[in-house]
């Protein structure tokens, strides 16, 4: 069976481990070929582990294992000649880019009273300006390839907001409003922009420190802990469940979608 994605070449950012390497494997089932990017390293001040050269590796494995082609390097979203570089190499090498999935970011709980000036600016470099660069080195490609699909990860604090986090809140709202822009500027090119919205999703984003930092948090204020609750029975969603989104939103049954806000959070932003 022909996959929906047949033929198509597409980026993506932040494709070590959880999200991204979900879309990576997804959108090669799909029938693509995939360039792709991770920072694999430390990223300060972070309470989660941060991804390795080895989840890269492992990734290359699962899309190999899909029978399709993968150019994949170690390198971080904030460097746009790095990022353009490697796209493209990439278009070079397999001929053309279809698909952009920025899905690079982080997350650091902090009461707007502990968040510092390193923490504010760390979450916006990587969660809006990457996002940025990642638009910026992927869509010339998909203009003279004419059109394409572009999709931005953004979050439920994309949508409500997330408590106990101004920077990420911020970082993410600054990604819907992103996707809006780019999209009509972008449509006269047949390239269409929609962004997801993620609600809790079990990854290694959730380890270390990462829970303990949330319970912290959550204790300077109590009442904020409950927003976000899912309506339907379960508290996260798997990173396979975003995966199905972006790859729809990538394909031509989304061909007339487009400045759209794609929430996967089981009802948890209207709590």
């Amino acid at each position: 069976m022909t996959g929906r994605l047949e033929g198509k070449v597409a980026f993506i950012t932040g494709a070590a481990r959880g999200q991204g390497r979900s879309h990576a494997v997804k959108l090669a089932k799909e029938g693509a070929d995939i360039i792709a990017i991770d920072l694999a390293g430390e990223i300060p001040l972070v309470p989660y582990d941060s991804s390795s050269l080895d989840d890269l590796a492992e990734t290359v494995r699962l899309v190999e294992a899909e029978d399709r082609r993968i150019l994949f390097r170690q390198g971080d979203t904030r460097d746009l000649e790095g990022m353009r570089a490697l796209v493209d190499e990439g278009v070079a090498e397999f001929g053309k880019l279809d698909i952009v999935v920025a899905n690079a970011g982080i997350c650091i709980p902090a009461t707007w009273d502990e968040t510092t000036p390193e923490m504010f600016k760390t979450t916006m470099d990587i969660n809006v300006v990457g996002v940025w660069n990642t638009v910026m080195v992927g869509a010339p490609h998909l203009v003279t390839n004419g059109g394409g699909s572009i999709i931005l990860t953004s979050s439920y604090a994309g949508k409500k907001m997330q408590p106990f986090m101004v920077h990420y809140t911020a970082s993410k709202h600054a990604v819907t409003g992103m996707t809006r822009a780019f999209a009509a500027e972008l449509g006269k090119h047949s390239i269409r922009v929609n962004s997801v919205h993620p609600g809790a999703v079990n990854t290694p984003m959730g380890s270390g420190d990462m829970i303990a930092a949330i319970t912290h948090t959550n204790e300077s204020n109590p009442p904020l802990a409950a927003m976000g609750t899912p309506f339907l029975p379960v508290w996260a969603a798997e990173a396979e469940d975003i995966a199905n989104a972006v790859a729809f939103l990538a394909s031509d049954d989304a061909r007339l979608i487009t400045a759209e806000h794609l929430s996967i959070d089981a009802g948890a932003q209207y709590f």
